[in-house]
């Protein structure tokens, strides 16, 4: 035997070793995931259940590809699903069906994407159908018995099927696409004839009407107001209604008050509940407004904020009259009427230290030292604070930091103080977080912090961002402030925002920003210069330009003073 053939027959055996080692693991893999057939495959290996399903497809003429290479999600409907949908639409047989029909009832069943439960949210689906529309999902319990619904149409009878091309869910109903735009769905129902008749006059129901060919485009989200929510707030009428808000006499005005209430109850692109909750704000047609979204226990409120420590009361959206469908967006029901809130630029005294995650530890909130750890690069321990990733794992501890008698903390306001290392390269590289609302308008920004040096040679020097926005001024965490009058220190962008005297508690301005929307901002905090791990921030100000920047101080327990 040729040296060339000993080398050959050594690697042959080598496979077949290494095939009779995996073989039977291999072939369980296959037995258990149905990876042997694809999509069209499993169909007609389940006759009982997808004949029906499986004469639509080979009719459509969608067979031919799903029997294919590919990754595709299937909700494909049972037999007994297929046998109503049939006879809803008054055919005897899938035969005598209206083809384009069908093709469309196709379409609605597909992804190109494979989508396993764990995806399924409370709201639509991370991948358009085939159809051009969205599928939604929720849970429904029955008798105790928790399971997956489809556009509240079909239940998820069997699910995560593995075939070689996708993924399939077996579902007890057909899917069947909405037909009907925003505005036609709304004039379908009487319980919204006000509102309704609030868009006919201020042309938002003709807006509402139309489907537009670019996708880009074509997605409206609508919070609508029920008869009964409007009346529970005095509008018992739609002449109530123009009455108490057009006050231009011409609803199609957009300076008109009637107008501006309908563009404030409507935002572009698609948001289903599962949507909505995923960011604070969201942008209405109405220029430069926006409306709030907090997740309260299990309840999606809107417009419920803290403006200079009162609660504003926000409005609930209801959850089984949401998530309606449209061919041009989706509509939402609230539990009560709202209104555009007009509000003057308010100074904003934020004391970073107050946030959610330390006030449910009561052991430690204004009382003991708590770290807040990311013990890994996903990790997001608080809400709206955040810091970048440094290599010293033990380095990325941001601590609420509390005394009335540490020199660190005790003239801090309510005697607390964040702590973060920072630093090129192995600290936290930047340090963001995400503010309590503020009304739109132009604002000068304060960082207020207890300046400590680590060593006698340390220098944070540190730039700060308002929504990318890079401000004009530095910060320096190491930086005691300068000596002076109030007015002295004002013109050089200094103050003294304690009680205190002492030059280690000290208010940099670093810059002006103009807020165009009322709503949450971030603000970003990012070492240039200096690395070290005590970096003491008290809190943040946004004062109005044209309003006094000095006054108030606050005291250690949190109370003001105006002289």
């Amino acid at each position: 035997m040729t040296r060339k053939n000993v080398l050959l027959a050594g690697i042959v055996s080598i496979c077949l070793m290494y095939l009779a080692n995996t073989g039977c693991r291999k072939i369980e893999v296959v037995e258990k995931t149905t990876l042997d057939v694809n999509i069209v495959g499993y169909l007609d290996k389940n006759p009982d259940s997808f004949s029906l399903f499986r004469q639509i497809l080979e009719k459509t003429g969608t067979a031919a590809f799903l029997n294919a290479y590919g990754s595709y999600t299937c909700f494909a409907p049972t037999n007994s699903g297929v046998k109503t949908y049939l006879k809803n639409l008054g055919a005897t047989s899938v035969e005598t069906a209206d083809m384009a029909t069908l093709k469309d009832m196709v379409r609605l069943h597909l992804l190109e994407d494979t989508i396993y439960t764990n995806s399924f949210t409370d709201g639509k689906l991370p991948v358009v159908t085939m159809y051009g529309q969205f599928l939604i999902t929720s849970v429904v319990n029955t008798s105790g018995v928790s399971s997956y619904v489809i556009n509240r149409q079909g239940a998820v009878v069997k699910s995560n099927i593995r075939v070689g091309n996708g993924i399939i869910h077996a579902i007890d109903q057909v899917l069947t696409p909405a037909t009907k735009t925003i505005s036609q769905q709304l004039e379908s129902k009487p319980e919204y004839s006000i509102f309704v008749q609030a868009m006919k006059e201020t042309g938002f129901f003709a807006k509402l009407n139309v489907v537009d060919p670019d996708l880009s485009k074509r997605w409206i989200t609508v919070f609508a107001e029920s008869n009964k929510a409007l009346a529970d707030s005095g509008f018992a009428t739609y002449a109530a209604l123009k009455a108490r808000f057009s006050k231009t006499g011409n609803p199609l005005n957009p300076l008109d008050s009637l107008n501006m209430y309908v563009a404030y109850h409507v935002s572009s692109g698609l948001k289903f509940l599962g949507d909505i909750i995923t960011v604070p704000t969201h942008e209405t047609l109405l220029p430069q407004e926006v409306v709030s979204i907090k997740l309260i226990d299990q309840d999606v409120v809107l417009n419920e904020d803290e403006f200079n420590g009162v609660v504003e009361k926000g409005v609930k959206i209801i959850r089984d009259k949401s998530d309606v469908a449209a061919t041009n967006g989706v509509v939402h029901d609230l539990a009560a009427h709202y209104r555009v809130k007009f509000r003057k630029p308010a100074p904003l005294f934020w004391d970073v230290s107050s946030f959610t995650e330390i006030k449910k530890l009561p052991a430690y909130y204004k009382k003991a030292n708590y770290n807040f750890t990311r013990a890994t690069e996903a990790d997001n321990p608080i809400k709206d604070h955040y810091w970048g990733w440094g290599s010293l794992a033990g380095t990325n501890v941001m601590t609420y930091t509390y005394s009335s008698s540490s020199s660190i903390t005790n003239y801090a306001v309510n005697n607390d103080i964040n702590m973060l290392p920072l630093g090129l390269p192995s600290r936290p590289v930047y340090w963001e977080m995400r503010t309590p609302p503020i009304v739109k308008g132009k604002y000068k920004v304060w960082i207020c912090y207890r300046a400590q040096k680590q060593s006698s040679s340390s220098n944070m020097l540190c730039q700060v961002e308002v929504n990318g926005k890079l401000m004009q001024r530095t910060m320096n965490f190491t930086e005691n402030r300068p000596a002076g009058t109030d007015a002295e220190l004002e013109a050089i962008g200094w103050k003294r925002y304690t009680e205190n005297v002492a030059n280690v508690f000290a208010a940099k301005q670093v810059g002006v920003i103009d807020f165009l929307t009322t709503q949450q901002h971030i603000i970003r905090i990012t070492p240039l210069n200096g690395t070290q791990n005590n970096n003491n921030l008290d809190m943040i100000q946004f004062i109005p330009i044209d309003q006094n920047q000095i006054l108030p101080r606050f005291k250690p327990d949190g109370s003001l003073l105006f002289q």
